[in-house]
């Protein structure tokens, strides 16, 4: 897709009003013209109580359709209207990803007993007690469901772990003993091994667990006719159980069925790693950009501009790369808290947007807000958008070459007649740059667009103009 842009439409403070699914269906038409062509929305199906924003997951079957932990409706709506809402997006051709929440469950509907084992919370490897007995919450028989659209209910056994024990109210990491039962050696090796994260952790060497879940797969891709998934926590995932997942639901779907995964370290080589082990066949959220970009905000003037993209998915896998700013986990009070500060956001985006590698992702409260304060980032945001559906086209030309003015050349192509632009940002004072944007534009004028500065600038003979960028500030230069 021709400059594709998803946006991520949610934050985690969104109000439990079961009005989210009406809101993007009124706002399908105006995402179409800005130029966002696919949307990743929250996990939508019933989670361990209303308000929670979908990570518990109880229900991966229950699209807000049933009487269960004393809602029907999700925080964000209910089946019939989020239906609604992707057929309307599809009217304005957008592509809808929904976030799938696979690694485990929560809000189970009674205890069982069974053995298990405490490990180490930071050494997950190293047992801390002998076997025993605990009650813990792994029943799962969804009462208000039934057996429509899935019969099959959750039992200890389809667990590799928990965190609590009813029987004396202790909380800690329990791996559950069964004959050919352990913790998968299929994921990050962060604390030892990171396959327990929180609540029932379900168990992807388990062959019915298997076959349960891309049954799911299959059923919601089909009944909410979805095209993609953003896939939740897959460091914490048997990753040959994702690779057969995608190869499922594609061998249904078609192959153009899409798929990122949060894989959520600033360490290139694990998601290198990571993308090998799965055939290349997922784009993941470049986390090193993330970081890079959260240490650029922080430092100010003295983080040097030419690491911007050091040691990053994008420069090493673009064509897997989903390049984004901030997101729910990452935006403040949330549990993995780095978010760019707001003097940097428009640059940040300036670069993800305009630059010809990755797949740009918005954050919902970078554009319209969090918890119901308007962002100040959405006027920029509009012009960047604008500027990619216009003049964001051919190669690019890196003019990364000092430590507080760095920027791009987009050459243009000949299918978008006025493309080509300049890019500048800088993180100290005001800053220029001879730049080269051809022959071809001799003698044109060109203006920067972003209103930061009222300068026009005439190419000479030979392609090159002397580009201007304000302290602290991005400049995009266009032909006026």
């Amino acid at each position: 897709m021709n400059n594709g842009v998803m946006m991520q439409y949610f934050e985690w403070n969104l109000p439990n009003d079961g009005q989210l699914w009406k809101q993007l269906k009124e706002d399908a038409a105006h995402l179409q013209q800005k130029g966002i062509t696919a949307v990743w929305i929250p996990p939508a199906y019933k989670a361990s109580h209303q308000n929670d924003q979908g990570y518990s997951a109880y229900d991966l079957y229950d699209l807000g359709e049933f009487d269960q932990k004393g809602t029907v409706r999700t925080k964000y709506g209910t089946r019939q209207e989020l239906k609604e809402m992707i057929e309307e997006l599809h009217r304005h051709q957008i592509n809808v990803y929904l976030d799938a929440v696979m690694n485990h469950k929560a809000g189970a509907d009674y205890t069982e007993k069974f053995m298990t084992k405490e490990v180490n919370p930071e050494q997950r490897e190293q047992d801390i007690s002998e076997p025993y007995e605990i009650e813990g919450w792994t029943g799962f028989n969804f009462p208000g469901r039934g057996d429509k659209y899935s019969s099959f209910k959750w039992h200890w056994y389809h667990f590799s772990g928990t965190d609590y024990n009813e029987a004396n109210q202790k909380k800690a990491i329990y791996e559950i003993v069964s004959d050919g039962k352990s913790w998968s050696k299929n994921v990050d090796r962060e604390n030892g091994n990171y396959d327990y994260l929180m609540f029932a952790d379900i168990d992807f060497d388990h062959p019915e667990v298997v076959k349960e879940m891309i049954h799911w797969g299959l059923w919601v891709s089909r009944e909410l006719q979805l095209d993609g998934m953003r896939l939740d926590a897959i460091k914490h995932m048997n990753d040959q159980f994702i690779k057969h997942f995608l190869e499922s639901i594609r061998a249904n779907r078609g192959k153009q069925f899409y798929a990122v995964g949060e894989y959520w370290k600033n360490d290139k080589s694990s998601l290198e790693t990571y993308l090998s082990h799965v055939d290349y066949k997922v784009d993941l959220f470049d986390v090193p950009l993330h970081f890079n970009l959260f240490q650029a905000s922080r430092t100010g003037k003295n983080y040097n501009l030419q690491n911007l993209l050091k040691d990053t998915l994008v420069m090493n896998h673009p064509e897997l790369a989903v390049t984004f700013i901030d997101n729910h986990d990452s935006q403040k009070n949330s549990s993995l808290e780095s978010q760019v500060k707001d003097w940097f956001k428009p640059l940040a985006y300036g670069l993800i947007l305009l630059m010809e590698k990755g797949y740009p992702c918005i954050f919902y409260g970078d554009y319209y807000g969090v918890s119901g304060k308007a962002s100040p980032h959405r006027v920029i945001l509009d012009i960047l958008l604008e500027t990619r559906q216009k003049y964001a086209y051919g190669e690019q030309k890196n003019y990364f070459d000092h430590p507080n003015t760095v920027g791009f050349v987009r050459l243009g192509d000949n299918t978008h007649p006025d493309s080509g632009l300049i890019l500048l940002l800088s993180n100290g004072e005001d800053g220029d740059k001879i730049m080269n944007i051809g022959k071809k534009h001799k003698d044109e004028t060109w203006h920067e667009i972003t209103g930061n500065r009222p300068e026009e600038i005439k190419i000479d003979e030979n392609g090159n103009g002397q580009f201007l960028v304000s302290g602290g500030k991005i400049a995009v230069w266009v032909k006026k």
